[in-house]
């Protein structure tokens, strides 16, 4: 019997309702939030959002709390196992990855390393 697939990412709760918003005030239809990384910033790597009307041919497909999100095929085994949360304090309001993939971050809060998944994260023995 195969294994359950394993959602790539999930999002919280307040992620999702912020996500909901967002789409909602957009002036043309979306379907979805496309998430990715790209090489960038001190640390080498960068998180990438946008909105999206329709899925790249080969990105995975997530449905959480009722948000659609397209992982580009090129991300996901950095993703795997992150948790997408949106927070406010004093100052700022942002989107926030949870990653269990990411080894370090630069100080000012937008570059981060990455690496791959490991295979007990992919349910390989």
């Amino acid at each position: 019997m195969p294994l359950p697939k394993m959602q790539a990412m999930r999002l919280t709760e307040t992620a999702a309702e912020r996500v909901k918003s967002l789409m909602a005030s957009s002036d043309t239809p979306k379907a979805g939030l496309r998430v990715g990384v790209k090489k960038g910033g001190c640390a080498g790597m960068e998180y990438t959002m946008e909105f999206v009307e329709a899925p790249a041919k080969f990105d995975e497909v997530v449905e959480d709390r009722g948000v659609k999100v397209f992982i580009d095929a090129k991300a996901v085994l950095y993703l795997l196992g992150t948790e997408m949360d949106f927070v406010t304090d004093k100052l700022a309001s942002k989107f926030v990855f949870n990653n269990p993939n990411q080894t370090s971050a630069c100080g000012c809060g937008e570059s981060i390393a990455l690496t791959p998944a490991r295979p007990e994260a992919l349910g390989a023995v």
